[in-house]
């Protein structure tokens, strides 16, 4: 449209026929967002008609005009709209709208109305607070004040137009809430700036959030984070997730004070919840909020470590986790009282040193969950901010989790109490613990998909395996190793592996000394010429190594004698010092059965049968000057284990490397338990610092005398 055709424009938007107005407006709300246009039909007196509209008219007439002012806004143009004595009648008619209309088109632009309306204050923010009387009616939160009086249900309507099938609405009345909070949030942070840092409007954040959550705000939201319309609602759904970020840091932030009553109250309630007997630990009526009774006797001295904090000043403990730790504390004693105080009286049963400390173990479950969700990287950032958002991976970017903390919360806590109690855990173990309970954190939470429900996340975290969580820590633990101690690292691999071999060779060199029975093989006799011979089909043979290690004894029995014979009945032996060479079939794989085609081994009595081999070899130079080999003896093992400790055994005496799978294992087993030995008191994030200063600084003598003596 024109700018020459505004006068005439402006002339229908006033006509007294409805028809003509609708068209008008309709036409305007296509040529607003033009900056040049819009310029001239400010100054032309437009915003003072287009007020009109939205005050008096309805259906698609006040549609159109709502979208004509939602445009105006979108170029920064037209916010005179709000100032004046009628801004608040204004205001108030939008609210209005949202409260009491149904349709869906006129609540989309009121809702664009009041996003920008909030939303103006944090991108222009006044040089001074606004003051009732000062004539400007002002933006952001306080300017939609004086209407959610007039209409409480304001924020209720809003929130039910988070479950809206029209995703546009949707959209609109998230964004709405996004404003709201983020103006509180940098409202009380400019207050408290200056010198108004200690008044009750500094926590309208926190009341506002208070009351949206009651509202259910938090539920819809989670369901619009796993929904499958999440790519229509993508920016404000993860401003949103930003915004939880920064409420939860704001939270942190605030100091827990007992001089503030309602920090005094959560106090008192998680005491109270603990089921004191109050002949003993609980605090009677003529009891002062120090614990001090007004007779001058004092309560109980372990009143707040029986609850698992460090001391009798528990206020001190949640400097770290600040107002947030309480919070989640007084969260889990209100929602399961009877589970605490069950918990509590099975603690009282245990020893001191053995009772897992609640309240310690709340407040670190607080603190593993916020270093988890990265609380402390997120900024206050608008939804323009997200670039590239349409291409990322929605499953890795949004963490519906997220919003359910004080579920995930309790279930850490759950889950901190059954690795206490699977560990065997003590009081100098906490952090080991605590250690533990991140990692199933990580790899429960951490690992979750968008759409995966907190129930099967609380059931996850419940029923994790404790061994499997040991194991997954060596893992991390050997990785942030190799992050930074890497060739240090390999070094000490290195030497404990040298040492588990030496180890794993006296080991196998022992059961040589011990001696072992071996099974010869049935002959090929038929079963007649065997019952003409009336002979066993097989018999046995036992070999031991002597004492010196020099030479294998060995003897060949009918049958196995109940006592090993000694040296003196194995007859025959052989200088292992003329042994050349060891050979078999047995197994170098982890199936456990030999590497021989169809060899097998059956640990029986008679008839039975292997075909599992060592042959010991022993060598001479012929002729031709070349070395030949040839068999001196021959054993059959009963068992996969016998044949691996006789041939790694042999081999390692002839200081040959073992070649079965299972000495392999068994050698890695011994290397392994060595590094996690060494690794188990180190945390993953732990600083590899060099020694304190002054550590290993021979002192000086200077000044000394040999005036002194030893006193015995």
């Amino acid at each position: 449209m024109d700018q020459a055709d505004i006068p005439a424009l402006l002339a229908r938007l006033s006509s007294d026929e409805d028809a003509a107005r609708k068209m008008a407006v309709f036409k305007l709300q296509t040529s607003i967002n033009d900056p040049s246009f819009a310029d001239v039909f400010i100054s032309s007196g437009g915003l003072v008609v287009l007020r009109g509209l939205i005050m008096d008219s309805g259906g698609n007439t006040l549609a159109y005009s709502l979208q004509s002012l939602t445009r105006l806004l979108e170029v920064d143009m037209g916010w005179d709209i709000f100032t004046g004595p009628s801004a608040s009648a204004f205001v108030e008619r939008i609210v209005e709208l949202i409260v009491i209309n149904p349709l869906v088109n006129i609540l989309r632009g009121a809702m664009s109305i009041l996003v920008a309306l909030v939303s103006h204050s944090q991108s222009n923010p006044p040089a001074s607070p606004v003051s009732p009387t000062s004539g400007s009616f002002g933006f952001g939160f306080r300017a939609l004040r004086p209407a959610v009086a007039v209409y409480p249900q304001f924020f209720e309507l809003v929130i039910q137009q988070l479950r809206s099938a029209d995703h546009a609405l949707c959209a609109n009345a998230l964004m709405l809430i996004n404003a709201l909070i983020r103006d509180s949030i940098s409202t009380s942070s400019t207050r408290s700036s200056g010198n108004d840092s200690t008044g009750s409007d500094n926590e309208d954040w926190a009341k506002l959030v208070k009351r949206l959550q009651d509202l259910g705000l938090i539920k819809a939201v989670y369901q619009l984070m796993q929904s499958s319309s999440l790519q229509d609602l993508a920016h404000p759904v993860l401003e949103f997730q930003s915004l939880t970020k920064v409420l939860l840091r704001r939270w942190r932030e605030v100091t827990v004070d007992l001089d503030r009553p309602e920090h005094r109250r959560a106090l008192k309630g998680i005491h109270l919840a603990s089921a004191p007997d109050r002949a003993v630990n609980g605090r009677s009526k003529d009891e002062s909020s120090d614990g001090v009774k007004k007779d001058g006797r004092k309560h109980n001295p372990e009143k707040w470590r029986r609850l698992g904090f460090e001391t009798e000043s528990p206020a001190h403990e949640f400097d770290t986790a600040g107002y947030l730790g309480m919070m989640d504390l007084t969260d889990y004693v209100r929602k399961h009282d009877d589970g605490f105080q069950k918990l509590l009286l099975e603690q009282a049963t245990r020893p001191m040193r053995e009772r897992c400390p609640i309240a310690r173990a709340s407040l670190a479950v607080t603190m593993i969950l916020y270093d988890h969700f990265e609380v402390d990287r997120v900024e206050l950032e608008d939804s323009k901010g997200y670039q590239g958002l349409e291409g990322k991976d929605h499953d890795t970017l949004f963490r519906p989790l997220l919003l359910q903390w004080s579920r995930l919360h309790t279930a850490g806590l759950w889950g901190f109490l059954r690795v206490w109690k699977a560990t065997g855990a003590e009081s100098d173990d906490f952090e080991k613990v605590a250690e533990l309970v991140r990692i199933l954190v990580e790899q429960v939470v951490g690992r979750a998909s968008r759409t995966k429900d907190i129930l099967e996340t609380e059931d996850e975290i419940l029923e994790y395996d404790i061994a499997q969580l040991r194991d997954l820590q060596m893992e991390l633990l050997e990785l942030s190793f190799d992050d930074t101690w890497g060739q240090h690292l390999y070094q000490v691999r290195e030497t404990l592996k040298q040492e588990a071999l030496q180890f794993v060779k006296e080991q196998r060199v022992r059961c040589l000394l011990q001696g072992s029975w071996f099974c010869k093989p049935a002959s090929n006799k038929t079963d007649r010429q065997e019952a003409e011979d009336a002979r066993p089909v097989s018999s046995w043979r036992f070999a031991k190594l002597s004492h010196n290690r020099r030479y294998l004894h060995y003897a060949d029995f009918d049958k196995q004698t109940a006592q090993d014979p000694g040296l003196e009945v194995l007859t025959s032996k052989i200088d292992l010092g003329t042994v050349s060479s060891v050979g078999s079939n047995v197994s170098t794989t982890d199936d456990g059965r030999s590497s021989g085609s169809g060899s097998t081994v059956q640990n029986s009595a008679s008839h039975s049968k292997t075909t599992t081999k060592i042959t010991i070899y022993a060598g001479e130079i012929n002729k031709l000057g070349e070395a030949d080999e040839y068999p001196i003896l021959k054993l059959w093992p009963t068992s996969h284990s016998l044949a691996s400790e006789w041939l790694d055994g042999l081999l390692m005496l002839l200081n040959q490397a073992p070649i079965t799978a299972e000495t392999s294992k068994l050698i890695n087993l011994v290397s392994d338990y060595g590094l996690k030995i060494r690794l188990l008191n180190v945390r993953i994030d732990s600083a590899f610092e060099g020694p304190p200063p002054g550590a290993g600084v021979v002192p000086s003598r200077a000044g000394l005398d040999e005036d002194y003596f030893f006193e015995v």
